[in-house]
């Protein structure tokens, strides 16, 4: 798996988790979805983000790194 595809997956199951937990537990959950989508909104201009970075620590290889597909 790519570090760009593993952001994707972490940020929908952040939000979909979030608003799981806003919906049972309580609304202020919904400030933690924001936050994950204003992380996604300043990634596209960056082109960086705290879990790109932890991803890569982790060894997960970007998308354009050779030997992809």
């Amino acid at each position: 798996m790519t570090v760009e595809r593993a952001v994707r997956m972490l940020a929908g199951t952040l939000i979909l988790a979030s608003l799981a937990l806003a919906h049972f537990v309580s609304l202020n959950w919904l400030w933690f979805t924001a936050f994950v989508g204003f992380n996604l909104f300043q990634s596209a201009f960056t082109n960086w983000c705290p879990a790109m970075s932890i991803l890569k620590m982790l060894g997960l290889r970007s998308a354009d790194a050779k030997g992809c597909c």
